[in-house]
Formats: C-alpha cells, sequence, structure tokens
C-alpha cells in the first residue's frame, strides 16, 4: 500500500501563507526579558511536565499575576510557546501573556500570565446547567475559533487547561506549550494531547492533521459535562483508546478514514477492532450502553 495520502484543513488552511515568515517562524524570534525581581511568588498552583507554575505579585503594580517557571527544554520549544503567546495577545478567551522574565541568577525563564480565578473543573463540571454548559463551550469554541484564524492549533485541549471563573462567567484557554503553526502537508508530531482527548488521527499515526484536532478534544469536552463522565473515552493506552471511541461510535467511518487516506492500521489495532466489528452495528441502545461501559472504568 503507498504511503499516507496528504490532506488540508477545510478552514483556515492559509493563514500562515498569507502571513510572512516572521510571523511563524519562530526558530528565528528573539524574545525579550525582564527581570523575575518584579514578581513575588506567593504560593505554588501546580506543576506539569515543563512548568511549575505559582500565584505571584507583581511588587510594582500589586496586579496578581501567574508565573509559569519553565524546566529544562530546548531553545526552540520555549520560543515556539512565547511566539505564538505574542501573535495571541488580545484574542478572544485566549490567555494574556503579561511578561517573559528571566531569573537573574539561574537565567531560568519563566512567562508571566493574567491571573484568573479557576474553579477546578471535577466541581464545577457537577453543577453546570445546561445553559451553562453551552455559554462555555461558545466561549471555548470562540477561543478555537480566534486560534485557528490566526494559524494556530493548540493540541492539547482539556479541562485541565481551560480555567473558568464562574463568577464572573470567563473563560480563557491556557498552556499553550504543544501549539504549533498549521501548514497544509506538513507532517507533525503525534505525540500531543493528552490521551483521554487525543482525536483518531493520532491513534493512528497520521502526522498530516490540522485544527480538527482541537475540536475532537472539545467534543470529548462537552461529552463529559453532558454525561458528567471525565473523562468520556478512558482507555488504558492508545490502543484501548481508539477502541472505546469504535464501541461508542462504531467502526465505519473510521475504515472510511484510513482508506481515505491510505492509512495502515497497526495490526494490533486490527485484533482489539475485531470484536467491534463482529458486533456491528450498534443499535442505539448498545450504543448507550457502550458509553456507559466506555466511560467507568
Amino acid at each position: 500500500m503507498p504511503g499516507p495520502v496528504s490532506s488540508k484543513a477545510r478552514v483556515y488552511a492559509d493563514a500562515n501563507t498569507v502571513k510572512s515568515k516572521e510571523y511563524w517562524d519562530y526558530e528565528a524570534h528573539v524574545p525579550s526579558w525582564s527581570n523575575q525581581d518584579d514578581y513575588q511568588l506567593v504560593r505554588k498552583l501546580g506543576r506539569g511536565k515543563y512548568s511549575e507554575v505559582f500565584e505571584a505579585i507583581n511588587i510594582n503594580s500589586n496586579d496578581r499575576v501567574v508565573v509559569k517557571i519553565l524546566k529544562p527544554v530546548k531553545k526552540k520549544k520555549i520560543k515556539r510557546e512565547i511566539k505564538i503567546l505574542e501573535n495571541l495577545r488580545g484574542g478572544t478567551n485566549i490567555i494574556r501573556l503579561v511578561d517573559t522574565v528571566k531569573d537573574p541568577v539561574s537565567r531560568t525563564p519563566a512567562l508571566v500570565f493574567e491571573y484568573i480565578n479557576n474553579t477546578d473543573f471535577k466541581d464545577l463540571y457537577q453543577r453546570l446547567t445546561d445553559f451553562d454548559i453551552r455559554f462555555y463551550l461558545y466561549e471555548l469554541l470562540k477561543a478555537l475559533d480566534y486560534s485557528h484564524s490566526m494559524g494556530i492549533m493548540h493540541r492539547d485541549v482539556k479541562p485541565h487547561n481551560v480555567m473558568i471563573d464562574h463568577q464572573m462567567r470567563k473563560l480563557r484557554l491556557i498552556d499553550w506549550g504543544l501549539a504549533e503553526f498549521y501548514h497544509p502537508a506538513q507532517e507533525y508530531n503525534v505525540r500531543v494531547a493528552s490521551r483521554s482527548y487525543k482525536g483518531p488521527e493520532l491513534l493512528v499515526d497520521y502526522q498530516m492533521y490540522d485544527y480538527s484536532l482541537d475540536m475532537w478534544s472539545l467534543g470529548c469536552m462537552l461529552a463529559s459535562m453532558i454525561f458528567q463522565k471525565e473523562p468520556f473515552f478512558h482507555g488504558q493506552d492508545n490502543y484501548d483508546q481508539l477502541v472505546r471511541i469504535a464501541k461508542v461510535l462504531g467502526t465505519e467511518e473510521l475504515f472510511s478514514y484510513l482508506n481515505k487516506y491510505h492509512i495502515e492500521l497497526d495490526t494490533r489495532f486490527k485484533d482489539l477492532l475485531d470484536p467491534v466489528l463482529k458486533g456491528q452495528p450498534l443499535s442505539n441502545s448498545e450504543g448507550a450502553l457502550a458509553i456507559s461501559s466506555s466511560t467507568t472504568t
């Protein structure tokens, strides 16, 4: 079988093509660094694979901010995140980058953001009304539409990266560390997004993906809100993840997609999907049962 066929985004495909190289060539970007001493750390908010996050105070203005101290990673990755945040600054519901700083001694880089009084999603999702769900999903869609219109894929949409100040009804899409500029037919790393929110294209190692990756993740969030099952698809590994998706949505469109783009499935996928195939097609009641079973483990 020939190699995978290239694809092109249905919307905003040429968003970067029409811009100057300076806009998307993050490797050539030279960030400007302020002094970290302008910010006093107050408390630790969390940590991730690539950073530690703190609430802080700007000692000059007394403003509350969030400081994301980056762990040692390639300079290229840091430049990409900064360039993307600068390009998106002022965008609808995009977390605002306030400053870029370095520790005067260690030279450790850190990013300074606006502060959002976030409510933990595990508590918040349990008490959202139907109107709340529609409201916040629309706000998230605005953020993604703005990002995509600017030629940028987020690649890590999940509840942990959506800050909601419920009292102020304010939403911000955060953590642009895995974000990337979209160029048609370019091959990208499939090791992005959290497993429970990975689109099928990532699970079958299709590298020429586009913005729709983020829309799948948003769909998973919507399903988890409606069914109050977090995460909605909870696979034990990437293979199991695709099987759980197939149990709910069926395999017809999956195999149509694979054939369209000449994607060869790993033999392990074939073995795991075989029981699902034998059970096709799913009736409505079976689909509901599959939804339940796919989200209870």
